[in-house]
């Protein structure tokens, strides 16, 4: 049997990130559990996301102090062209609504692996789509 797993996720602003990475995954943003407190400066400690069909991790935003400051040691491959009969196209309809959601486009890579691009989301976070 395989170990659940969850991605957390550091943040400046867990609330914004977990809402960009709702639209980038299919996910939804998960309501706080009972008896989670905000903080009285209204910021969220942490948010989450959860797949609506139960099948992929949670995902975890937790406020942290610090900006980001260097390229990630570990990044998410978000696959949108999967089973699409245009994938280039897919791919590119989806970096347009991340784009609308704060994403920024980095590059297009082509090598013989493959095609991809290269975003950040809302907090300079690397990761792939394909």
């Amino acid at each position: 049997m395989a170990i659940p797993l969850q991605i957390t996720v550091d943040a400046r602003d867990p609330g914004r990130l977990a809402a960009f990475w709702a639209v980038a995954l299919g996910y939804v943003v998960q309501p706080p559990r009972a008896g989670y407190v905000v903080r009285a400066s209204g910021e969220e400690q942490y948010a989450a996301i959860i797949d609506p069909t139960g099948i992929g991790p949670r995902l975890l935003f937790q406020r942290v102090p610090e900006p980001k400051t260097l390229k990630n040691r570990v990044h998410l491959d978000v696959n949108a062209g999967h089973g699409a009969t245009d994938r280039r196209g897919a791919v590119r309809a989806h970096v347009a609504q991340l784009v609308a959601a704060g994403a920024t486009v980095v590059q297009e890579m082509q090598e013989e692996s493959g095609w991809w691009m290269v975003l950040t989301d809302p907090e300079g976070n690397e990761f792939c789509l394909q």
